[in-house]
């Protein structure tokens, strides 16, 4: 895995040797005042120049990265889209002339590259292969694009102020779940892979040796994007959150609280999904389709006639303490990569590790029994 340097104006040779292997490239494009993944016909349509300013509540571009392609963090899209799909019918019911027939809906992945992941991402991704695919039952239709999927990754040059990587232990590096992984500099790439399929793409760019100086430069980057802001308690903290269930905090929150569900959309690891059954009169048919639900959804709750968790004190702690405390247990491991999106696109500003802090702290005042 030793690295070589990439020429800025040879990068267009790393796309089009992914295009040429058959793959669909998928790459941070600036739409709708974000930095959002979408096909990549061209490396032009990258976010040159481009980096966003994120606070709580707050999401800006800004061009002020000269030549870079990658000098933001993140977007409001980590993976999940494209592998855990917003929509996904999973079953047909067909009426016909020999009855009532049921079809499976099977899978139809496609050869996707991605470029541009960062280190959170693919720290998510791995949580989501435990959820989706190495459980007792298994996802097929998130096993088969998994199977699909080319990963070029970039490691952090910088650190937006919503970042907390550093702390959960995800980033700013990449050191997993790559094909190839980038360095950013001012000339070029660093470049090294992580695969056999990296090999192979590899194999087909005009490549140099990589410089003590190109080397210096990457992890003088790297360490200016260690310097974080926000500090995420460890895990064994977060644990303790269970014993927290009483704290006054939750009310708190619930009064800022919109429940919207945009921190569960933006989050790259959070898998809540309901299932709906959509008819066609016309075509003689039912669809049974698996959408994207929010544990901040009264709906999500409900069994047998009842909403469990009928107040936004109760869904807002049902989402922090699986994410933070209960996931450690089913997965080893914080639900929480510290990619900050649940802060910068919640409307209200709710930050996720100011409330965590808050909720480990001994309350001021005696806590209610919601």
């Amino acid at each position: 895995m030793s690295r070589r340097f990439l020429p800025r104006k040879h990068l267009h040779r790393l796309h089009h040797a992914l295009v040429q292997a058959g793959y669909e490239v998928i790459g941070p494009q600036v739409k709708d005042d974000a930095i959002v993944f979408a096909p990549l016909a061209h490396v032009d349509q990258l976010p040159w120049g481009w980096q966003e300013q994120a606070d709580a509540g707050s999401y800006r571009l800004q061009r002020t990265a000269g030549e870079r392609a990658f000098a933001w963090n993140t977007g409001p899209q980590g993976l999940k889209p494209w592998l855990f799909l917003p929509e996904q019918p999973l079953w047909r019911a067909e009426h016909t002339d020999d009855g009532l027939r049921f079809r499976a809906v099977e899978p139809k992945p496609r050869l996707l590259a991605f470029i541009g992941l960062r280190g959170c991402d693919l720290a998510a991704l791995r949580i989501q292969d435990q959820h989706f695919i190495k459980g007792p039952y298994a996802d097929a239709f998130y096993r088969a694009q998994r199977e699909h999927l080319f990963i070029v990754a970039v490691n952090c040059g910088r650190s937006a102020d919503t970042c907390f990587c550093v702390s959960t232990g995800d980033g700013p590096e990449a050191r997993f779940g790559f094909d190839i992984l980038l360095d950013e500099l001012a000339e070029g790439y660093l470049l090294q892979t992580g695969s056999d399929k990296g090999d192979t793409i590899t194999a087909q760019l005009p490549l140099n040796k990589a410089k003590n100086k190109q080397l210096s430069e990457a992890e003088t980057a790297l360490v200016a994007a260690r310097r974080q802001q926000r500090v995420m308690p460890g895990e064994a903290e977060l644990a303790q959150l269970v014993d927290r269930l009483d704290h006054p905090r939750w009310q708190q929150v619930a009064e800022r609280c919109l429940a919207c569900g945009n921190c569960t959309s933006v989050c790259p690891t959070c898998f809540c999904s309901k299932q709906d059954t959509e008819g066609d009169i016309r075509h003689r048919q039912a669809e049974q389709v698996q959408r994207w639900d929010s544990c901040f959804s009264e709906q999500h709750s409900y069994i047998t006639g009842k909403v469990i968790r009928h107040e936004l004190r109760h869904r807002y702690r049902q989402w922090l303490v699986h994410k933070l405390a209960t996931w450690q247990q089913q997965f080893g491991r914080s639900g929480c990569v510290g990619c900050g999106r649940c802060i910068a696109w919640c409307p209200v500003a709710i930050d996720l590790v100011e409330e965590s802090q808050a909720l480990l702290e001994e309350p001021s005042q005696e806590g209610d029994h919601g």
